[in-house]
């Protein structure tokens, strides 16, 4: 299992004296044109980003939803059908009979391209699909994640052709499981710290890597991993540096040995061990990207993934709230049904809820994957950490209907508690993310409040000054005015609301910026109240927008929404 970066230390590597600077560009305008696109980077200068979000965006031909609809029955058919859920987790490995009849329909090569085997789908289709996996059993979705969301992703986003052509193939038909090596003993969170080293033989043709990895998902099964580890590179100054590089590491190359399969709380039928390498000799042109560019590599790997965590924890709360549902419609106490009640109608209501916005995150995210756009980090980030902290909710709740029967084994909701416990700890645990949104965003707010803290320092003097002072001494008296949200009248008064977030937010940050400076590196508590902040105002932005589509276009249940 992968994890993200020590945030804290990767932002202040770089320099944050920006974090204090202000262009005199009209600041509450909609132009998003200010080095980026992204809806949540743009809410940190109080500005309307609208291009990624609004109306709802939708990447996807009519030709592709009918080629991924035309998968979806038989998948759900075969989750439901062939694979069982508890006699993996029972077995702590997913059934050979299961394996196979995945790898016949294709699941394990869904975005590889059709030249190099696979199915070729976009990352709309392949959400969708991962979304009827997650519904039926986690466990078998982290086994395909793992395998193809990171496991070879690397591949595809930064191998060169030939790369593509030797190892695609067979990775895209099952015929070999992948691995993505990141963490170690002293490496989670803090992936720059990882000690495992490659270093390149006198001849040139080939590096010599030796170190071990820890909680590897597919590691005592793979025979093809992708490894980060450190190595020398030679500095303009003529001295050496160590620099993280990334590699494609056969089995087949020998030195590799894996542990025994870890006694896991849940996520069981996937298998998850320890790969140590020992004098391993992985030939130069295995080398994925740069030398010394192993660490973009290895964000930008678990960037593009986490879209589909949310995906598959939108269809398994989905699960849940029919699980839970079923049995309060057929529950009788006290002389009715108990989805009579008041009560178990506001937990239905709130579990519903989690869920749609969980799904609207993770479809806005991928669309824009698909439109082109290449800066979403903080809105994938986002999706993971609501997605992970919402199904945990629905799932509890959904126990909670259930009552006593929730907590029996049979019932298979324990299962899947155990199972979801894991996703707000790996591929970035939640309290880092949190603070990989909150740092990267002030960051990019900081590139233009510069002028605005020279001028504090004078502001009766200063017409700059004058102006933050006159537009703060209005917001103070409620007559100060954010960007104006475009939705449907329905949920007008929602979009109004959103547009006060978003000004309030602006300034917050100001705020903040002005007052801490740097030191706002080390506020963790303020970050996380940023952070959620800005977690708050993107599930805001996707309700408004998905609904507003819903309505315009008339659908079904569009007033549900």
């Amino acid at each position: 299992m992968s994890r993200l970066m020590q945030l804290s230390r990767a932002v202040s590597q770089k320099s944050f004296v920006n974090l204090t600077s202000l262009s005199c560009q009209p600041r509450y305008s909609t132009d998003a044109s200010n080095d980026s696109k992204s809806f949540v980077m743009n809410i940190f200068r109080g500005n309307l980003a609208e291009e990624q979000v609004l109306p709802y965006p939708r990447a996807i031909t009519d030709e592709q939803v009918e080629f991924v609809q035309s998968m979806i029955d038989p998948m759900d058919k075969f989750m439901l059908e062939v694979n069982d859920a508890a006699k993996n987790d029972e077995l702590a490995k997913v059934e050979d009979h299961t394996l196979q009849g995945l790898k016949e329909m294709g699941a394990f090569g869904l975005q590889v391209p059709v030249e190099h085997d696979g199915l070729g789908l976009s990352n709309t289709q392949y959400a969708r699909l991962v979304e009827i996996v997650g519904r039926y059993d986690l466990g078998v979705g982290i086994a395909l994640g793992a395998h193809q969301s990171i496991g070879f992703k690397g591949i595809l986003l930064a191998g060169n052709p030939e790369q593509k052509k030797k190892y695609l193939p067979s990775l895209a038909t099952g015929e070999k499981f992948a691995a993505y090596c990141l963490t170690e003993p002293s490496s989670g969170s803090d992936a720059a710290s990882i000690q495992t080293k490659a270093v390149k033989s006198s001849c040139g043709k080939y590096y010599v890597m030796n170190g071990g990895k820890i909680w590897i998902s597919n590691g005592g099964i793979a025979e093809i991993f992708t490894v980060f580890a450190k190595t020398p590179i030679t500095q303009p100054d003529g001295t050496t540096k160590d620099k993280i590089s990334a590699f494609i590491v056969e089995r087949a190359f020998g030195g590799i040995t894996s542990g025994p399969p870890e006694n896991k709380m849940g996520i069981k039928a996937s298998n998850t061990a320890e790969v140590h390498f020992e004098d391993v000799k992985i030939p130069v042109e295995n080398l994925l990207g740069k030398e010394g560019e192993g660490f973009k590599v290895a964000m930008h790997i678990l960037n593009n993934g986490r879209f589909g965590m949310a995906a598959a924890l939108s269809g398994n709360m989905k699960a849940m709230i029919e699980k839970a549902a079923d049995h309060a419609m057929n529950r009788t106490q006290f002389g009715s049904k108990i989805h009579t009640y008041g009560a178990i109608q506001e937990k239905f209501a709130r579990m519903s809820m989690l869920q749609y916005v969980t799904e609207s995150m993770a479809y806005i995210v991928c669309s824009n994957m698909d439109a082109g756009y290449s800066d979403f980090q903080l809105e994938a980030a986002i999706s993971k950490i609501f997605a992970s902290e919402a199904a945990w909710a629905v799932t509890d709740e959904c126990i909670q209907i259930l009552g006593g029967m929730g907590y029996m084994k049979d019932c298979g909701a324990e299962r899947v508690m155990r199972d979801l416990r894991i996703f707000r700890i790996f591929e970035g645990t939640n309290d880092i993310l949190r603070l990989f949104v909150a740092l990267t965003g002030m960051q990019y707010a900081g590139k233009v409040l510069e002028p605005l803290s020279k001028a504090m320092k004078s502001p009766l003097t200063n017409l700059f000054g004058m102006s933050y002072a006159s537009k703060r001494a209005s917001h103070k008296l409620g007559v100060g005015s954010g960007p104006s949200v475009t939705a449907h009248s329905d949920v007008d008064e929602s979009a109004k609301l959103l547009s006060a977030s978003i000004y309030n937010f602006g300034l917050t940050v100001e705020d903040l910026a002005i007052k801490h400076g740097k030191k706002f590196i080390s506020m963790q508590f303020l970050q996380n109240r940023i952070a959620n902040a800005a977690i708050d105002i993107f599930a805001m932005v996707a309700v408004i927008s998905r609904s507003t589509q819903a309505l315009e276009k008339k659908t079904e249940n569009a007033r549900l929404e």
